[in-house]
């Protein structure tokens, strides 16, 4: 699967300095209107919550009813993401997320919102976003040659911090202050323009072309449900990264369960203010998505990867150590860099190690467990909270940084996505009008 060098991916696809093509163009847009109903999601939730209540313990069961849905959804909808053409399971997930904003604002407008109405809403929400991250993480390896994988990534990350952060974070807090429907009202915008957007993808965005070239049977779908597990066990390096990813995960939700509170509170930051604290988050998000590929480049994959774990735990845990907001702005925005560059290339080494036509399952798979078991880091994170608010940071970054020196050495031998061969055919060159075989 690993090979020292690919010629023939290598010079299939374009050198890494030119564009991307127009059928990433699309993609990228597309995926750019619903990342500002996610902008506009994310910082609306917690700001209800704590309109509604000011139990840390229900705050925190914000992010942990988000991240359930993983838990039990995401094995089916990455088998749909490899059985549907990709463009309908984004337009389904975009449409349907339309909806509930829609009843949002209903309930809204009544005065009938409650903390379990909107642990409802938030629920489904996560169930609709199960199908569209499968569906959009497997659309680019579809258009894009493994070479430019951490380049493509990096553009769509960093556009979803320019969108959610700069964008949708200050203006919803804005807006939130003002008059609480309009920026739930931008919801139902935002996520009917997605689901509009998302049917008008070029066809090679469907994902049939890997069917096409498969002989692998079709298999009733209970039978798919091991696919993705079968793959990961199969793969040492996938594995290992998997089980590195799953306690680093739940020890980053713990931290950050009572976020909210922990700026309003704490750092004694207004309501109206708490886009803009995440907004210092996204300037240093964006940072990391501009020099990820770059770093990649001038020290490989594996050892950035390795630096960039351990790095994110010593900056969490030196924001519950140092609770004032200079300091915690700070390290909030280099930690926001830390974690971008960290998920830009993850992705970008999953999608050139995975087979296009198993993208959906495995990734399911993937996010059944890393994200399936944030929920428990929440619920920690609010517990500890209610012992101080920088407990659940000190706690948090303690363990991480632990398991990143723990497994240093194996994220340095994690080889270039070009240095992958899956037994994916390279997609088409950049700039042409691809085809996409017959199902």
């Amino acid at each position: 699967m690993i090979s020292g060098s690919t010629p023939g991916a290598a010079s299939t696809g374009p050198t890494p300095r030119r564009g991307l093509g127009r059928t990433f163009a699309n993609v990228f847009t597309a995926n750019l209107a619903s990342s500002l109903g996610d902008g506009i999601a994310r910082t609306a939730s917690p700001l209800l919550a704590a309109r509604l209540t000011d139990d840390p313990v229900l705050i925190a069961g914000i992010g942990a009813v988000a991240m359930l849905p993983w838990l039990f959804f995401a094995l089916p909808a990455g088998i749909l993401v490899d059985r549907m053409d990709r463009r309908r399971a984004l337009a389904l997930a975009a449409g349907v997320r339309t909806l509930l904003a829609v009843v949002l604002l209903v309930l809204v407008a009544m005065n009938a919102l409650t903390i379990w109405w909107l642990y409802l809403v938030i629920f489904v929400y996560g169930v609709c976003e199960t199908l569209y991250d499968g569906a959009i993480r497997a659309v680019v390896p579809s258009v894009v040659p493994k070479q430019q994988l951490p380049r493509a990534n990096a553009r769509i990350e960093g556009a979803e911090l320019v969108v959610q952060n700069f964008a949708a974070a200050p203006l919803t807090s804005a807006l939130f202050a003002v008059a609480v429907l309009i920026p739930i009202g931008g919801l139902v915008a935002a996520f009917g323009l997605a689901a509009l957007l998302a049917v008008l993808l070029p066809a090679i965005a469907s994902g049939r072309q890997f069917h096409a070239a498969s002989t692998e049977p079709v298999v009733p779908f209970r039978r798919q449900l091991a696919d993705g597990w079968h793959f990961i066990m199969g793969n040492r390096m996938l594995r290992t990264l998997w089980f590195v990813s799953i306690p680093v995960a739940i020890l980053f939700s713990a931290s950050s369960a009572t976020l909210v509170l922990f700026v309003l509170d704490t750092l004694a930051i207004p309501e109206a203010g708490f886009g803009l604290f995440l907004l210092s988050g996204a300037v240093g998000g964006l940072l990391g998505s501009v020099v990820a590929s770059r770093l990649a480049r001038r020290f490989g994959l594996g050892p950035v990867m390795a630096a960039m774990n351990l790095l994110a735990g010593i900056l969490v845990l030196l924001t519950g150590l140092f609770p004032v907001p200079i300091a915690a702005i700070v390290l909030f925005a280099l930690g926001a860099a830390t974690t971008t560059i960290w998920n830009v290339l993850m992705m970008s080494f999953r999608q050139a190690i995975i087979p296009g036509r198993l993208l959906g399952r495995v990734h399911g798979t993937w996010r059944t467990l890393l994200w399936g078991t944030m929920p428990i880091g929440s619920l920690i994170g609010g517990a500890l909270a209610l012992i101080d608010l920088t407990v659940p940071w000190i706690v948090g970054g303690a363990g991480i940084t632990v398991l990143g020196l723990i497994f240093y050495r194996f994220l340095m031998t994690l080889p270039n996505p070009e240095d992958i061969d899956n037994g994916d055919a390279p997609p088409p060159p950049t700039g042409t009008v691809p085809v996409v075989p017959a199902a």
